[in-house]
């Protein structure tokens, strides 16, 4: 797949979640910061980065540098999916279902935070298995980079979209 160029997108950060972890050593304990950031252009653009530093706004800047590297382009159709679709990786996996116009954003908050940076504006979304934000977040993203259009259906087979509704 094509990279995209970050810098010349408007996109919006969102920070999911802010994990702190500790190591012991002699002299007691040092506390450490991991940042997992979502950015998106609210236009079919989105991406998602790990940040890690002794300091929280460290963390925040380096996952954003992170998530502006890994820049994926999702089809939609309106402002909904095409078509449902399940994302997995490791024990985390999500299904995501088209909704009508009106329905709203019907998910939890890692996967919320995916859609609205994608620009999803009706969508149903269940959580199975882990909750873990960092598998939710990247299963999601599978899910949402294997997402394909009638036209990009169509041109892989090579058919028109006529001859693929009937």
């Amino acid at each position: 797949m094509a990279r995209i160029d970050g810098t010349t997108l408007d996109l919006k950060e969102t920070v999911v979640a802010i994990n702190r972890v500790s190591k012991t050593v002699k002299g007691g304990r040092i506390f450490k910061f991991a940042a997992l950031v979502v950015v998106g252009d609210g236009n079919g653009t989105v991406g998602f980065g790990l940040g890690k530093a002794s300091e929280v706004p460290d963390a925040i800047r380096k996952g954003i540098e992170d998530a502006k590297k890994n820049l994926i382009k999702v089809s939609l159709k309106g402002t909904t999916i095409p078509h449902e679709v399940t994302g997995i990786f490791g024990a985390g996996k999500v299904l995501m279902l088209p909704a009508p116009q009106g329905t709203g954003v019907i998910a939890g908050g890692p996967v919320r935070a995916v859609l609205e940076a994608v620009g999803i504006k009706d969508v149903r979304t269940k959580c199975i298995r882990s909750n873990n934000p960092c598998n939710v977040v990247t299963a999601t993203i599978n899910g949402l980079a294997s997402l394909r259009s009638l036209e990009e259906v169509a041109a892989i087979r090579g058919k028109s979209v006529k001859e693929l509704i009937g």
